[in-house]
Formats: C-alpha cells, structure tokens, sequence
C-alpha cells in the first residue's frame, strides 16, 4: 500500500485488496464464531447481511454462508436466533436476508418507503378489506401464514407473483414494517405484529440521514474492505447519502479515498483502521472452501472479476443449453484466490453428495496439496448436507480426475 501526498489517499495493489476483503469476510482463518445460536448472530453482525435463496439442490444459500464461517453450524442454530432469541430477524437488503435485529432501526426508512409508493397505497385503498382481515386475524390468533388464508372463490394462480390477495397482503405489511416474520413453518414464513416480534430494549427510533449515511459506509467497509458508493449503498440507502457520509468521513480521517491497480471503477474507500493494521494481517489460511454463489464475497460480481480474476455467473436461471458450468456452481477458494467451481447435487435420500463438475480455473496450480484440501472439503460439505459419500462424476482439467478421485476415496 502507498499513500499519496496531499488528501488522504491510498493506492492499493489487488493482492492487498483481496487480503482486506477475504478477512472482513471472516475468511482468512483467523475468526472463529462462537458455538450455537450466539455464532449465527455473531456470523451475521460480522458479515451485515446473509442472503435468503430458495434453491435447495444443495443445502440452502443461508445456511451455507453460515456453515463457510462457523464449520459446527446446523440450521436450527439459525431458528433459535431469530425465533427464541429474537437477535436476528427477516427484512429486504438488496433480497430477502437475515439481519442484525441491533441493526433495525436502519432499515426503518426501507419500510416507511415501501409504504409511501403510490402502487402500494392504491392496491391497498382497493383490497381494503383483506387487509384488514389479514391485521384482524393476526392481531387476534398470533402468527400465520400464507396458507391460513383462503383464497377468493374463483382464484387461479397464474404466473410466480400472481399472489391470492391475502397473501400480498401479508407481504405489503410485511415490506412496510407493520408485520414481521416471527418464524418458518417448513420454509413458509410466519408472520405476526412488529410489536411482538422486536424485544425489549431494541432501538427503534428512526436515525436521520446523516445516522444513516454514517452506518451504510461503517458497516459495508467493514464487510466489505473496500468498495465504491454504489456499493456501499447496495440494498441500504441512496448514493447522495453515502457521499455525503464519506465526505464527512474522509476530512475526520476515519475513511480514506483508495485507487486499486488495474482497476478503472471508482472510486474505492476504506476505513482507515483497516488500512493501518493491513502490514501486520497473517498470511490468508491455505484453506478450500466451498462457498454459496450467494455468498457475501462473490454477490458483487463486478468487483469479483476485477480484485479476484474471477468471472463468476449463476446459470440455474438460463436453459441448459446454454450453460458453460452447471446448473448450480458453487465458488472454490483456495487461500484468497479463486481456483474453481463444483457443480453439486445433494441426493439425501440415497446420501451421496454427487461432484457433477469438478472445473478448476485454467491457470490452477494442482501442486501445494490444492487436491487433498478440495477432497476434505467435499467430505465436509457433504457432511453439511446430510450424506456420508462423495461421488466425482466430471474434472476439468481431466489431468487431475484420477489423482482427485484418489484422494476422494
């Protein structure tokens, strides 16, 4: 790292941005989250946000962000945080994601947003009733679902969001804070009244723009290492908030303005307490993990393919046809460096964890035990996902098929 004459200003070489980013992400090794519920929230304060995903052909994106930084991890860890405990709870970041309950006054705006849209107020004056019957029924029998709702005579549902009316209903009150989910029946939310959801002693009080701007810029740098306004905004509040706090930020000498090599987005900052303890960080662990493509260090692609050389893209959603990779890739990292995707498939009833890719990067060096690290981390992961055997089906490059296969077996 080298500082420039004049401003506070850093250049960063890619290297140091990666080590920043992979420790802010409690993957370097050198974090450990407490057992239990208390490392779930721990995990999730750390990291801002986990990312809520629906696919299921391997354990589900939430859990598996959770399992990457607490190895000991089981989804009921995650229930009792945010069921019994009431220290983490559901709302929109940029998707549906657990978050810090200390962190809920923040998203406070959010809500009141979502209320105030113009769409929203006259699809609620025009369903007046459901709405009202969806607030009777909760206020009066405690938390339901979508199914304790029954549609109008005569409703077909049509495309993904052709929702019953009760069921939008539930989701407005849910988007404008007036319901939260108080648990999930299977993975049906729950929902029940904001005011028996939150617990004693939670700050509920709106912070002002500026409260706001100053928290967005704390929290995605310290998840984060560096990143541009629009990423710090990302899912939180608007750019001109961010500016403004990184202004403020930057001439207190908290935050500093920060150029990567190679790198023409920009501007990049960074606190600057991360920035001075950057010399004295340990190496990043030589450890293989197997991440969600929803995980919290690859969800920025672009920054993914600029700091890491690693073009990533989720292909679930294109026609199979058209995929390079697999239906489902998960990111391998080796250390701080990405070396390759696994397509995977959990068949738990016949407790095989399926390898249908193995497709490490072209320029992966199969030295320095990369090989017997990737086949205990598939022995762990398939172990997170309830099975006991591995199975390899394809590697690329097909050099290194037996020698993995070996090392599986």
């Amino acid at each position: 790292m080298t500082l420039t004459d004049g401003a506070p200003q850093a250049s960063l070489s890619l290297a140091e941005a990666r080590r920043l980013a992979v420790r802010a992400q409690a993957l370097d090794g050198q974090w450990a989250a407490p057992p239990g519920a208390e490392g779930v929230v721990r995990t999730v304060e750390r990291l801002g946000y986990v990312q809520i995903d629906t696919i299921s052909v391997v354990e589900r994106a939430h859990h598996h962000v959770l399992w990457s930084r607490q190895p000991a991890y089981r989804p009921e860890m995650l229930d009792v945080a945010m069921t019994v405990e009431r220290r983490v709870f559901e709302h929109w970041a940029h998707a549906a994601a657990y978050l810090p309950m200390a962190h809920y006054r923040y998203f406070l705006h959010k809500m009141r947003a979502a209320a105030s849209r113009e769409g929203t107020r006259r699809w609620v004056a025009e369903n007046s009733e459901v709405v009202e019957e969806v607030r009777r029924r909760i206020r009066a029998e405690g938390p339901l679902g979508s199914a304790d709702f029954a549609a109008p005579e005569g409703f077909r549902r049509g495309t993904w969001w052709s929702w019953k009316p009760a069921k939008r209903a539930l989701e407005v009150l849910f988007a404008s804070g007036e319901l939260m989910v108080s648990a999930r029946k299977g993975f049906k939310r729950l929902y029940d009244l904001s005011e028996r959801v939150i617990p004693p002693g939670v700050d509920t009080a709106a912070p002002d723009r500026r409260e706001r701007g100053r928290f967005a810029v704390r929290r995605a740098l310290i998840t984060m290492g560096a990143a541009t306004p629009k990423e710090i905004a990302w899912g939180l509040t608007d750019v001109p908030t961010v500016e403004a706090a990184l202004a403020e930020m930057v001439a207190m000498g908290q935050v500093v303005a920060v150029s990567l090599a190679g790198v023409q987005d920009g501007p990049h900052y960074a606190l600057a307490e991360a920035l001075d303890g950057l010399g004295a960080l340990p190496d990043v662990e030589p450890r293989l993990r197997i991440l969600s493509p929803f995980d919290n260090l690859v969800i920025r692609r672009r920054w993914l393919k600029n700091a890491f050389a690693f073009d990533f893209a989720l292909e679930c959603y294109l026609p199979a046809s058209k995929r390079v990779y697999g239906y489902y890739c998960l990111p391998l990292l080796w250390g701080d460096t990405f070396v390759g995707r696994l397509d995977a498939k959990a068949d738990r009833k016949a407790g095989v964890l399926i390898a249908r890719g193995v497709l490490l990067e072209p320029d992966t060096r199969l030295g320095d035990g990369l090989l017997p690290a990737l086949a205990h981390a598939l022995h762990g992961f398939a172990e997170f996902n309830g099975c006991s055997q591995v199975c390899v089906e394809r590697v690329e490059p097909a050099s290194a098929a037996e020698a993995l296969r070996r090392e599986v077996e």
